[in-house]
């Protein structure tokens, strides 16, 4: 393959992922602008500048889009954990890994991307999903910091334990229409977790 052809496929690949990216952030304005059920492939495809056809070849499903979403997150948590120091306890990376990503968070379009999720049974199906994944996620890069076989067990409950913080202070964050910066709820529940230790 000579140099120009690679040049090519590089090309591709970049129109691709932004072709994907423009395609899902069009989707999840609709949803947020208009509700899940109301958000039709079409007008996702029309705003996005795209046909129909061209959506399913990047999309099976409007129920893809968030899900796109949901797992680019979860592998945010993963990179997350792993840069974390390895001197620290497994729950004190985990929650540091969290509270620097949801320092990012744009809290208009989370909260609003919340609430999208939590009125359509097959999209609460999904939010439920993505946290499983997320504490998979989280258990797998713990092992890989931590690999020694007899830790496996309790890894696993500091995986259980720290997402399940982690969906207690989304969820307040999102009932109280984020009020306070995320960290700040995150914070009061790992610490409601420590006191229940």
């Amino acid at each position: 393959m000579t140099g120009h052809d690679s040049n090519d496929i590089g090309v591709r690949e970049r129109k691709r992922r932004e072709t994907l990216a423009r395609i899902a952030e069009t989707g999840l304005r609709l949803f947020m602008a208009n509700g899940y059920d109301n958000t039709t492939l079409d007008m996702i495809a029309e705003a996005a500048g795209i046909s129909r056809r061209t959506f399913f070849y990047y999309f099976k499903s409007k129920e893809e889009i968030i899900l796109a979403w949901q797992s680019n997150f979860t592998a945010l948590i993963r990179e997350a954990i792993l840069a974390q120091p390895s001197d620290l306890p497994p729950i004190e990376v985990v929650e540091n890994a969290l509270r620097q990503l949801v320092l990012g968070f744009d809290s208009k379009q989370s909260i609003a991307l919340d609430r999208v999720l939590r009125t359509n049974e097959t999209l609460r199906a999904a939010r439920n999903a993505k946290y499983i994944a997320q504490e998979q996620a989280v258990f797998e890069a713990l092992c890989e910091k931590w690999p020694q076989a007899k830790r496996r067990k309790s890894l696993r409950f500091v995986a259980m334990l720290s997402v399940g913080a982690f969906r207690l202070a989304i969820d307040a964050w999102s009932d109280e229409q984020g009020k306070r910066p995320p960290p700040q709820y995150l914070r009061e529940a790992f610490a409601s977790l420590h006191d229940a230790l």
